[in-house]
């Protein structure tokens, strides 16, 4: 085993890699909760267990290069990047690190509440390396990226968490580190600095800054990193090119349904393009077949399905509901039904997305759900935004049900079936 360590040396802009680790692992004592007699006992045994947060990672970065850090919640990419940054030391293996590194870690990391924005500037340009004269010199421009104004005199313990954000973003990026290591710098902030946050990183990318991204916005982690490492429960469950690796994610997600014990279950669904390949990475417009089998343990009479469109951020982009109320057709026990919903993926902003399927009854009351569907990313096209029309239609056994005609919501008697002599088909 090798003894844990970091070491930074001195820079030099042919040396790669810039970032090396050699089976990392970081290991912390996890405490459970008990009950206050148990704690009282003398005899209740130990209440914290072992958890690994990183094990046996081996990863090269090279000069210039910048990596994405994607996964779930506790899948150990913050661990990591502390462990990049120095605040802490890897229980086993180690790292070697080249240049001057400057770590966005999180919110408020590296700020003294007490001191304002002007004197925390000058106390973390100097932590990070630069001369007083240098701080000095970048001050303004520093100011003037995080949007301080009046505020650069007032204490930070009054600033709100995306002044936090923007003040230590503008430090770290005016520092010229040789290593950027960003972690959720734009989960805070509104859009328009979120904007001048991706345009300065493409700006240190071209000046040959080493970028090490952490992000849960897939579409920000496509846009900015040709490479992206996956991790799961501590380990490098990916690590390739960008698309793959969002695709690899997406299946990860899909394991994590859900359905109701209503007598309905959801066997098998996915995501096909016209020629029958799996579908995760598409053009916008093109055409796409989400397919889904159903079974029936009890008998449902009229069921109908719910299609969603889901963002990465849980934003709700399309829907399309089957007709509502009709006694169509009865599924008895035992029966099975495919659900196919044709649509094409006009999403202008671009993305990652995943289905989001319901089975209902007729009176539209949940029998079945699976809300972490198959995914796909669409790139976006620039200068469009904004919903749009996917021109979905959803059959089940062959028989479209997704017929609309054009009708107030009240008018439609759940008890009853879809009114008769109505206007032309339309969709709600």
């Amino acid at each position: 085993m090798t003894d844990p360590g970091t070491t930074h040396t001195a820079w030099n802009p042919t040396a790669a890699p810039a970032i090396k680790l050699d089976r990392v692992s970081k290991r912390y004592w996890k405490i459970e909760e008990r009950s206050l007699l148990r704690s009282l006992t003398p005899f209740g045994g130990p209440n914290r267990r072992l958890l690994w947060a990183i094990q046996n990672v081996d990863l090269e970065v090279a000069t210039g290069e910048t990596v994405g850090i994607i996964g779930r919640n506790g899948a150990g990419k913050t661990t990591l990047l502390r462990m990049l940054a120095g605040v802490s030391q890897p229980t086993e293996g180690s790292l070697t690190i080249r240049g001057r590194i400057a770590p966005l870690l999180s919110v408020g990391v590296g700020f003294h509440p007490e001191m304002t924005g002007r004197e925390n500037v000058v106390v973390n340009g100097l932590l990070l390396g630069l001369t007083k004269s240098q701080v000095k010199a970048r001050f303004d421009e520093i100011v003037a990226f995080a949007g301080l104004g009046d505020f650069v005199d007032t204490p930070v313990k009054f600033y709100s968490s995306g002044m936090f954000m923007r003040l230590g973003f503008s430090v770290a990026v005016n520092v010229d580190p040789d290593v950027l290591l960003v972690d959720e710098v734009l989960a805070v902030g509104d859009v328009a600095f979120q904007l001048r946050c991706l345009n300065r990183m493409r700006d240190l990318q071209r000046s040959g800054t080493t970028i090490l991204f952490v992000s849960h916005a897939l579409h920000a982690v496509h846009l900015l990193c040709p490479r992206t490492i996956l991790l799961e429960q501590g380990r490098v469950a990916f690590d390739g090119p960008t698309e793959s690796a969002i695709a690899h994610f997406h299946r990860l997600l899909q394991s994590d349904d859900e359905s109701y014990d209503a007598g309905v279950r959801i066997l098998h669904q996915e995501l096909l393009r016209a020629d029958g390949t799996p579908a995760g990475n598409v053009e916008q417009g093109q055409p796409l077949t989400y397919s889904m089998s159903v079974r029936f343990d009890r008998p449902i009479d009229g069921p109908g399905v719910n299609f969603r469109v889901v963002g990465e951020d849980g934003t709700l982009a399309y829907s399309m509901q089957t007709v509502i109320g009709e006694r169509w057709r009865a599924y008895q026990a035992g029966d099975e039904a495919t659900v196919r919903v044709a649509f094409r993926p006009r999403l202008g902003g671009g993305g990652s997305f995943h289905v989001s399927v319901d089975v209902t009854d007729r009176l539209t009351t949940v029998l079945a759900t699976a809300p972490n569907g198959p995914a796909f990313y669409v790139p976006p096209l620039y200068g469009v935004g904004g919903p749009a029309d996917l021109e979905a239609s959803i059959a089940i056994d062959g028989e479209n049900r997704t017929d609309f005609r054009w009708a107030r919501l009240e008018d439609v008697a759940p008890s009853a079936q879809a009114p008769q002599g109505s206007p032309p088909q339309g969709r709600q």
